[in-house]
């Protein structure tokens, strides 16, 4: 049983589970993940210890980006299964005292929306068309884009299109893919049915939902240039002053949304995708009125570091204590690098795409050494934690997938020179020794290959094992919610030298992490290491979880 107060909100302080739905589990034996194999692995849910899922886009779409690219917000695309297959996930879930957080995209569309399909055939000026951001181009025949504006996939963020009778016609505005139209958040009508997206989801169940790219939907009257030059990327945590992201006029949608959210019993929430510049502009969208939560970026993006994770933690928390909203912390999503080898790498730092450093070797032990590390470290913080779909089990990036299987926009969209996130997608392995290792129960190939040597790292191999990640995050996520010390927000810094971190929670709990060259004396009570911890050592690259003050009876009390 939790010990969190029964007066602190559930979001708090919740562990939050990301599942992309192509590649958790395959109910139909098609090799791609759907709502019945992800019903099927719901108590392998709540057995590791979540209180939550959150689901990455299950709506109808093209899949030009991987479901990011939606044509119907109130509709199961049919490689998933149904609607009535999602309302069954969400009673089923509820049953096992999982909550269920979904998607949302309100930024852009699919170029087989239907109003978008519409617009295609509207003339220029018409309410079609104002439902998303159609301008002229530049030019003596309207040949330039209409403003130097750049997409996060590379290249333009205008794409012109073509008339009736074949003529170039007016161009078309996507802060992402070509297929990806942004809609036009000062259109009413836009307003309104984003509006009844969320009632349709809320009315069925879901207990919060993500917003995607949330500081992008308000755009800079007259869409000004931005000043981009040749080979700029899409770096949306540098940019001040942006006319395309993190506009003042976000706050306006995100307070009607509270509003919405607030009406409904049962604590609904909003988590946003905000990668914006500092914890000062962050803090501004999770106002008392606007979004619940926000996912710390800053934090994932840390390399292993001392003083760069201390300063991220303190920085997240000194900003949010102004908002009153609680912190959030991940290490890894569908969009990033996965962990264990972003911290096997000479330089551990998150870069944009196309930035990374190239040619660098990975040490997949020291990796998960760190990794093993790292989520003790998260999971002492005071706030909610997200965890991605496999990282429990030690999975790392696959960086060696044919390019005839790669999917990722990024990569046509850079001319095949950046590879994009496949990697970090991989169908998940359950059990077995050959692919596809459990992932589609009657031996379909996975739509994305795993590799051979995942034949250790199943479900079914680390089940049991004491030495596992499995059983690392299992052990972790009990005692998080069972002592109290992880209860509150309650978080003190001690001294320590360089290259480790000390912090203080209540009830005498301790955690120390151990990024330096020595191995790190640490006295008291060992609730968990992730490392063996030898004659009362901390090894390097270690986390460990100690009571220091028992004056008042060592937990659980005897």
């Amino acid at each position: 049983m939790s010990t969190v107060p029964s007066s602190t909100p559930w979001w708090h302080t919740a562990v939050i589970y990301q599942i992309y739905p192509r590649s958790f589990a395959d109910g139909n034996d098609d090799g791609i993940g759907d709502i019945p194999g992800i019903r099927s692995r719901l108590p392998y849910l709540r057995d590791l210890g979540v209180d939550a899922i959150w689901v990455n886009p299950w709506y109808r779409s093209p899949m030009a980006d991987g479901g990011y690219d939606v044509a119907d917000h109130r509709d199961i695309d049919p490689i998933f299964g149904t609607l009535a297959d999602a309302e069954h996930l969400i009673n089923d879930a509820h049953a096992l005292g999982l909550r269920v957080l979904i998607d949302v995209v309100p930024n852009h569309g699919s170029d087989a929306h239907p109003w978008f399909v519409a617009a295609l055939v509207a003339a220029p000026g018409s309410p079609e068309r104002d439902r998303f951001l159609f301008r002229d181009g530049r030019g003596s025949d309207g040949e330039q884009p209409p403003n130097d504006w750049i997409s996060a996939f590379g290249g333009s963020a205008w794409t012109r299109t073509t008339t009736a009778d074949g003529l170039p016609g007016q161009w078309f505005l996507h802060l992402f893919a070509p297929e990806q139209p942004d809609f036009n958040w000062d259109n009413p009508e836009v307003r309104a049915d984003f509006e009844a997206i969320l009632r349709f989801w809320f009315d069925r169940g879901v207990d919060g939902l993500r917003v995607d790219a949330a500081a992008a939907l308000a755009k800079a009257p007259g869409l000004p240039d931005a000043g981009f030059g040749p080979g700029d990327g899409f770096a949306a945590i540098t940019w001040v002053d942006s006319p395309l992201w993190d506009l003042d006029g976000v706050h306006e949608i995100y307070r009607s949304w509270r509003s919405l959210a607030d009406g409904y019993p049962g604590e609904k929430i909003f988590v946003g995708e905000v990668p914006v510049n500092g914890s000062q502009r962050l803090a501004r969208y999770l106002r008392p009125d606007e979004l619940h939560t926000a996912f710390n970026l800053d934090y994932l993006k840390s390399p292993w570091d001392a003083k760069a994770l201390h300063s991220a933690i303190t920085e997240t928390l000194d900003g949010l204590r102004a908002v009153g909203a609680p912190a959030t912390w991940v290490l890894s999503n569908h969009d990033e690098t996965r962990h264990v080898t972003r911290y096997g790498r000479p330089d551990t730092a998150v870069y944009p795409p196309g930035q990374q450093p190239l040619h660098q070797q990975v040490d997949l032990e020291l990796g998960t050494r760190r990794a093993r590390a790292a989520i003790l470290l998260m999971l002492a913080l005071p706030g909610s934690c997200y965890l991605y779909q496999g990282e429990e089990l030690g999975l790392w990036e696959v960086e060696d997938l044919p390019e005839k299987v790669l999917q990722d926009p990024t990569w046509k969209r850079s001319g095949h020179t950046i590879r994009g996130r496949d990697g970090c997608r991989v169908p998940l392995p359950w059990s077995g020794t050959r692919p596809p290792f459990g992932f589609a129960r009657g031996g379909a190939a996975a739509w994305l290959p795993q590799p051979g040597a995942w034949s250790d790292f199943t479900v079914e191999a680390q089940s049991g094992d004491p030495d596992s990640m499995l059983e690392l995050y299992r052990t972790a996520l009990r005692l998080r919610r069972e002592h109290p010390g992880f209860a509150g927000r309650v978080l003190h810094w001690q001294p320590a030298p360089d290259g480790v971190l000390v912090i203080d929670r209540d009830h005498g709990l301790r955690c120390v992490a151990n990024l330096s060259e020595q191995a790190y004396p640490c006295p008291g009570r060992l609730l968990l290491s992730s490392r063996p911890v030898r004659d009362g050592a901390l090894p390097v690259d270690a986390t460990a979880w100690i009571e220091i003050d028992t004056s008042g009876g060592a937990w659980p009390a005897s």
